[in-house]
């Protein structure tokens, strides 16, 4: 369902809107309402992070969710329920750290893909770290999303760009994800370099918030991954983040071909 999102964005000349949101953040039943608000606004993925204990790549404000998750006691299980019962239309992307999704136990991939998710996204399982469960992941029903930094050396960039599929996420910076004023420099560069070694469509996130970043970025990539803004403004309510999801769908569309 990735492949086919993307490949009718590129159709249209559209570039992809990817929305974050913390499962059971504020709480399970506005985390439901959230995310089918973020589908109304024209978010056209949707990645559904599960709550963890320690978020170590996770700034202050994901941080802060996944806590307040945990509170009301939504762990992975917990997450899949919520994905099945949002009956999204568009595709959904499991965002997780490697220990719940081993706690889970082999068949996780496959209750997962029962739920409506489409895709997982490991933060903590970099290309070549673990081959068995690289092999798992990647074989399994589940689109394995990947990630790049933006120090990833070209023949790297080459080799995660062949293990991912769906779409590969590109980090925009170095640190932890959270809001940021500017936008990295050195940003069309990244992008031009991992667009040389990778078919696959780039979506750019870390820091991105507002929609001149959304059109600075949509002129580059096929799309941005927002996650920290969305859930700041989901913390306020859900109409805020829907707010913010449908401004940024409206600065990525001035960026159609």
């Amino acid at each position: 369902m990735l492949t086919a999102r993307f490949d009718a964005l590129r159709t249209h000349g559209r570039r992809a809107l990817v929305c974050y949101a913390t499962a059971g953040h504020p709480d399970p039943e506005r985390s439901i309402a959230l995310w089918q608000g973020l589908e109304a606004a024209g978010a056209d993925v949707l990645e559904v992070g599960v709550p963890f204990s320690d978020p170590m790549a996770d700034g202050p404000i994901i941080q802060a969710s996944s806590q307040m998750a945990l509170s009301h006691g939504v762990h992975l299980d917990g997450a899949l329920e919520l994905v099945s019962r949002a009956r999204l239309g568009i595709p959904v992307v499991l965002f997780s750290y490697l220990n719940p999704l081993i706690a889970a136990g082999p068949a996780v991939l496959q209750r997962a893909a029962d739920a409506g998710v489409h895709g997982v996204l490991v933060t903590d399982l970099p290309v070549g770290s673990d081959p068995g469960r690289e092999a798992w992941l990647g074989g399994g029903p589940l689109d394995l999303v990947r990630l790049v930094a933006p120090t990833t050396p070209l023949d790297r960039m080459a080799s995660i760009a062949r293990h991912g599929r769906g779409f590969v996420y590109l980090i925009s910076r170095l640190g932890v994800t959270g809001v940021t004023d500017e936008l990295p420099p050195d940003l069309p560069r990244t992008i031009a370099t991992l667009r040389s070694v990778c078919a696959l469509p780039i979506c750019v996130g870390f820091g991105i918030s507002r929609p001149e970043h959304a059109r600075a970025v949509g002129a580059l990539a096929d799309g941005i991954v927002v996650g920290s803004a969305i859930v700041r403004a989901a913390g306020q309510s859900v109409q805020a983040a829907v707010t913010l999801a449908g401004e940024l769908r409206a600065a990525l569309d001035e960026c159609a071909a």
